[in-house]
């Protein structure tokens, strides 16, 4: 599991799935498998759309104005097949023991994948947001029965983060409806993720490097940066980003 995750940010997507798809069949139980091989559809299409190149790394205005590419239909059917899977034995599992805590992560990123692409590939931001608020009231549970799974606290740290960027009076409006926009819990959660996270600490450490640059905080941005492109260096992004702030 460790090597897919390490070969699907090095953008190895195809020797992600078919490290996932092994980790399937030997564990065909384990709801983790289809989910992570569900991120590795996701990231795929994140990178072939230029997706965190356009909604993070340029001002607000100038994505405004950027024309989005299509999705890949048929990757978006796997995607859903496999998040589909995953959700079916997740479930399985929880109802018979409600506090498996690998069980719940599963189902916590199974919902985090897809917000991400309901907002940041389709656009849909209401039914992303509701995805959204939904996974990280279930990542605090986890929390709440394991404070040192960390994986878990990017949920939180997103679901903060993302929103504290919206205007005054969304932000009031989101509040209302229960969603959490407090921008320094979110940088918090991020970097307990960052820090001591698992399979999600290098997306961790890329939103962090997010945050500093739009908070002008270039020099902690390029440590993170640099970090990425030497753990990671098939992976164009932390490099053409890196050499913009040199």
């Amino acid at each position: 599991m460790e090597d897919g995750y390490r070969q699907m940010y090095n953008l190895d997507f195809e020797g992600a799935h078919r490290t996932f798809e092994q980790w399937q069949r030997e564990h065909p139980a384990d709801p983790l498998g289809p989910v992570s091989d569900a991120a590795a559809y996701l990231f795929g299409e994140f990178d072939r759309l230029h997706i965190l190149q356009s909604q993070f790394f340029v001002n607000d205005d100038s994505f405004r104005g950027m024309k989005k590419p299509a999705a890949d239909p048929v990757v978006k059917q796997r995607f859903e097949s496999d998040l589909a899977k995953g959700r079916q034995l997740a479930d399985d599992i929880l109802r018979r023991s409600p506090n498996d805590k690998d069980a719940t992560f599963a189902s916590v990123l199974r919902m985090g994948l897809h917000a991400d692409y309901l907002s940041l590939i389709e656009e849909r931001n209401l039914q992303a947001l509701a995805e959204m608020k939904t996974g990280r009231a279930l990542a605090e549970k986890l929390l709440a029965m394991d404070p040192h799974y960390y994986d878990a606290y990017l949920a939180v740290g997103v679901e903060n983060y993302m929103l504290s960027l919206k205007p005054a009076p969304a932000r009031w409006v989101l509040r209302m409806t229960g969603a959490r926009t407090d921008k320094e819990e979110g940088i918090q959660k991020l970097t307990l993720t960052a820090q001591n996270g698992h399979y999600l600490q290098p997306f961790a450490r890329l939103l962090l490097a997010v945050a500093n640059l739009r908070d002008k905080k270039v020099e902690a941005a390029r440590q993170l940066l640099s970090g990425l492109a030497r753990e990671f260096p098939r992976n164009h992004l932390y490099a053409q980003e890196l050499a913009k702030l040199r």
